[in-house]
């Protein structure tokens, strides 16, 4: 019995001085932090989606302040959180566009498959099985990881591809990061014309296996007004820098691969105001 309450009394002890090592350490190496951290860090969404680049809001919050991100590098909060943390760090914000995600692929069941797949519903996962079901290495698989991977309900597979509702969409990057061909990415909200297209097959190849893919026929550099639009292997790509949204490529295309979404977004208000 004096055993057992000697016992107690020595880790009683060991843990009193323990403690107090530890407080006293605690307060020696004790690190001031700059409390514009926590400010920022209160007003980020919490998302900790990793759209901006680091790793969660925490992270983010060190780097703005640190001088090594943007006061509007929080890609959900957009322009009304980047207008309170650059009040916060005494700066302007600036004009900051609201950023949505783009699929740079419309084949779906306009793309020959190779095979049938029954795995699992996974585009990784359908990828590791010779190449994927589709002809065409470089289109949209359909199988959804990009929709998991969204936690705001922006992205759906509509006729066999993956389509973005940018209403929904804040551009936290997670369908970019699960997307195993690489086909989406982030752009400005106020960009209309899109080339959603990613193959790099020359075009008799193409239209074997695509009844929508680019087969890089130039129409649409040459009706360019600006020089915007250029065809690099066997594919067209748009320079945002001199695009004016005119869609006068749009208009000459002829796979209709590349889309003008200011018909949709006039639509959207036609149908609201109808409401």
């Amino acid at each position: 019995m004096n055993n057992v309450i000697f016992a107690v009394v020595v880790l009683g002890v060991m843990g009193a001085v323990f403690g107090a090592l530890l407080a006293f350490a605690s307060k020696v190496f004790h690190v001031e932090q700059d409390p514009r951290i926590d400010e920022i860090l209160a007003v980020l969404p919490g998302a900790n989606c990793g759209g901006c680049g680091y790793a969660g809001c925490s992270n983010c919050a060190s780097e703005i302040v640190a001088g090594h991100a943007k006061v509007s590098a929080c890609p959900v909060g957009g322009a009304a959180v980047a207008a309170k943390v650059a009040a916060i760090m005494g700066v302007e914000a600036g004009s900051v566009d609201r950023l949505v995600a783009h699929v740079g692929c419309r084949g779906g069941e306009n793309a020959k498959r190779k095979y049938d797949y029954s795995g699992i519903q996974d585009c990784v996962a359908a990828s590791k099985v010779a190449g994927g079901p589709l002809e065409c290495t470089f289109g949209c698989l359909g199988l959804g990881s990009c929709v998991k991977a969204c936690k705001y309900n922006a992205i759906h597979v509509e006729n066999g591809v993956a389509v973005v509702h940018a209403d929904n969409c804040v551009a936290c990057g997670a369908c970019v990061a699960a997307c195993p061909r690489h086909l989406i990415s982030i752009v400005s909200e106020k960009q209309d014309v899109f080339v959603s297209c990613s193959s790099k097959l020359k075009g008799a190849e193409l239209r074997k296996i695509c009844n929508i893919g680019c087969i890089g026929c130039g129409l649409c550099t040459k009706k360019c007004p600006t020089g915007a639009i250029t065809v690099t292997d066997n594919l067209a790509s748009i320079d945002y820098s001199k695009c004016i949204n005119c869609g006068a490529c749009a208009e000459v295309c002829p796979r209709h691969l590349i889309v003008n979404a200011s018909e949709s977004k006039a639509q959207t208000v036609v149908d609201q105001q109808q409401q």
